[in-house]
């Protein structure tokens, strides 16, 4: 007896339910990568509260808004070179989503591993139009050329204020430099890009590769520098707001912008989630190196800071998400 074939009517209702348990997987992923971010942040912000608990202080809230104002200013300029790279490699991706996907991305970096980052910003800004491997090879782009110019500034910083019997501080950070500077240049990052995406790569998209030059690099140093001069206004507040910062920021703005380059750079070579407890230290001996006058409080102003930017990227996390969800429901 021949075998009776498959109801057409009931392949549709078996299309719809593969499709629904494919939906309800990827809430479900979402969900779970939403959850182990906010856990390993709860615990970095009960973590520095309790340090912060531990010195005697008063602050000038006023002062601590400004400086999470300018954290997300600085970054700002940091996320465009991140658009403009993603633009140079053909990925057809707005400038509104690219920023969301940027700021949101930050929160992934006190996970351990450094692979929330890139999860976090790939899938953000997945769609038509974006090619999974070439998003990849731009956000380790920015990245390390956001670490190469500050190092490089903080160097130069270094080498030019400080005394020469610090060398190792110059020595440091110019090592630093070579370390996030070298994958950068053109030649080195399209080889490298393709060890990163081997096997994965169609000749078109490949060609794509050759779109990374020198102007893209130039643009990334360029925006980049305005980016750190920003963060180093940031730490200029927060000192402020601790009664220890000069009224004229302009008079320490390259000190505190190579002391924020310094300490944001090694804790990021440190691969520990966020730098957590590297740049705190990084950065109270640098204030104490470059602002004597921070002495007594450059610890308590190292974990202030990151306090400050940790809920400032929460803040526009929060906002940038919520507008995306209401914009998604209103279309």
């Amino acid at each position: 007896m021949s075998q009776q074939p498959e109801p057409v009517a009931s392949r549709p209702r078996e299309s719809c339910s593969r499709s629904a348990r494919r939906r309800w997987l990827g809430i479900a992923i979402k969900l779970i990568i939403v959850g182990l971010v906010l856990w390993f942040i709860r615990a970095r912000i009960v973590d520095w509260w309790g340090q912060l608990g531990q010195h005697r202080f008063q602050l000038d809230y006023r002062w601590l808004a400004v400086s999470g104002g300018l954290y997300l200013l600085g970054s700002l300029f940091c996320g465009l070179f991140w658009h403009r790279t993603l633009r140079a490699l053909g990925q057809q991706v707005g400038l509104g989503r690219s920023l969301r996907a940027y700021y949101i991305g930050h929160l992934g970096k006190y996970v351990p591993g450094k692979a929330m980052v890139v999860i976090l910003r790939a899938g953000l800004i997945r769609g038509p139009g974006v090619e999974a491997p070439l998003a990849v090879v731009s956000i380790f782009l920015e990245t390390l050329t956001m670490m190469a110019v500050g190092a490089f500034l903080a160097a130069a910083v270094v080498v030019g204020w400080v005394h020469r019997e610090q060398e190792v501080w110059f020595i440091a950070a110019l090592a630093m430099m070579f370390a996030a500077g070298l994958p950068t240049l053109p030649p080195i990052a399209k080889w490298l890009a393709r060890i990163l995406t081997a096997g994965r790569l169609n000749p078109a998209t490949n060609a794509k590769l050759e779109n990374l030059g020198a102007g893209t690099v130039a643009i990334g140093w360029i925006l980049n520098t305005v980016g750190w001069a920003i963060l180093g206004l940031s730490l200029w507040a927060v000192l402020r707001s601790l009664g220890a910062g000069v009224e004229n920021p302009l008079a320490e703005l390259h000190l505190c912008t190579a002391a924020v380059a310094l300490a944001t750079v090694a804790g990021f070579i440190s691969l520990v989630p966020g730098g957590a407890v590297v740049r705190e230290a990084v950065l109270a001996e640098t204030l104490v190196l470059l602002l004597p006058q921070t002495g007594g409080i450059a610890l308590v102003a190292s974990v202030l800071l990151r306090l400050v930017w940790l809920l400032s990227e929460l803040a526009i996390s929060g906002i940038l998400y919520g507008v995306a969800v209401i914009g998604r429901r209103s279309a």
